[in-house]
């Protein structure tokens, strides 16, 4: 048995931090808690894996860009032999207030196209989500708003949150049960 743990975001250090990378985020944050390196550099992503029970658990990173994540996890999932059942996929939501943290055992896209682009290339929406608040912008356009760091306000609250997110997946992990993970966490 296999799991494999997507981080959505964008790569190079012009993105590291902002709302768009929350995905990069918490798997920084579950590298560090599990002591993964991300050493290998396959399929245009960076990821590594520990075992968790005996079960091989991927930790990704898509460098592909966002809107092409798709053509990085695909490739990934096929060549490891990894069930779509056994795919999170870690993304930012623009329509959950700022910190607000959702899993979701399924669905369509929602507008992400990180989430599209995936969807597309795994040719199902059968894959797990957790979806990070960041707040849909007052004034500034979607693309200034999740390309910006988190202000200082924000900050705490989002890391919070990436803490959160990171008990959500060690649950999902340790009892194998995404439902029972959801309503401890939704």
């Amino acid at each position: 048995m296999m799991k494999m743990i997507v981080g959505l975001g964008n790569p190079g250090s012009k993105y590291a931090q902002t709302k768009h990378n929350i995905g990069f985020m918490v798997i920084d944050q579950l590298c560090a808690q599990h002591n993964v390196t991300l050493n290998k550099h396959d399929f245009e992503a960076e990821y590594g894996s520990f075992k968790y029970e005996g079960e091989t658990v991927f930790l990704v990173k898509p460098l592909t860009f966002m809107n092409d994540s798709g053509r990085s996890v695909g490739p990934l999932l096929k060549y490891y032999q990894i069930d779509v059942a056994d795919l999170l996929v870690i993304q930012d939501d623009m329509d959950l207030t700022l910190g607000k943290l959702r899993l979701r055992q399924k669905g369509s896209a929602g507008g992400h196209n990180g989430i599209k682009s995936i969807i597309a290339s795994v040719q199902s929406q059968d894959f797990k989500r957790v979806k990070i608040g960041i707040q849909h912008p007052q004034k500034s356009t979607v693309v200034n708003w999740v390309l910006t760091k988190f202000d200082k306000d924000a900050a705490p609250v989002i890391a919070q949150t990436i803490d959160q997110a990171c008990e959500a997946i060690d649950d999902w992990c340790q009892n194998d049960n995404f439902m029972k993970t959801m309503n401890l966490y939704n």
